[in-house]
């Protein structure tokens, strides 16, 4: 089954103050680490959602040889990001939604959403919060319309945790948390082992 990873890197950074995902983390960008971990993932291939600021970042994601698909509505929020993607890759089986700004979900993570689809290629493959169901997750082909149908700034969140969905969890092993404000990005750097 073919799949594909789509990075969300469209958003306007705007509880941080300034283009987040140039933000510098183990020797690279976070927008780079994204990218770099989801090519050494199974996946067959990586794509990247850009918008706000997209000339600025589409020069640091072309050193990773990756395709880029561009959100002209990304102001209308996350929803719009995944819609653009989708839009692009119904070719594919499968499409893993992953954020730009969760700089502790790593290829290792990302095969353990793509191995859980091989054996359950029916299923929704979501990671598991404390208290609710979220990004990365996987999504089959059969999936693609209703994905088309979001809209607002939650993205596939509020999708996810309707009850009602064939959905199979992963309880992740790495902190999930998306690098938002300035404080977020300090104890990123602060911890950073």
């Amino acid at each position: 089954m073919k799949t594909a990873i789509l990075v969300l890197a469209a958003g306007t950074s705007s509880r941080m103050k300034q283009p987040k995902l140039m933000l510098r983390y183990k020797k690279q960008t976070l927008i780079g680490w994204a990218i770099k971990h989801a090519k050494q993932s199974k996946a067959n291939d990586v794509f990247v959602v850009l918008g706000n600021m997209a000339d600025n970042i589409l020069k640091e994601v072309q050193k990773y040889s990756v395709q880029t698909i561009l959100n002209t509505s990304f102001q209308d929020g996350l929803s719009s990001s995944i819609v653009a993607g989708v839009k692009k890759l119904k070719a594919y089986d499968a499409i893993l939604v992953t954020l730009a700004d969760q700089p502790k979900v790593d290829d290792i993570y990302l095969d353990k959403l793509l191995d859980h689809f091989k054996r359950f290629p029916q299923q929704i493959i979501a990671s598991k919060y404390e208290s609710s169901i979220g990004v990365p997750a996987l999504f089959p082909k059969a999936y693609f319309n209703d994905l088309l149908k979001l809209t607002g700034d939650k993205g596939a969140k509020q999708f996810l945790n309707q009850q009602t969905l064939n959905i199979k969890t992963i309880n992740a092993a790495v902190n999930l948390t998306d690098i938002d404000t300035p404080e977020d990005y300090r104890e990123l750097i602060n911890n950073n082992t």
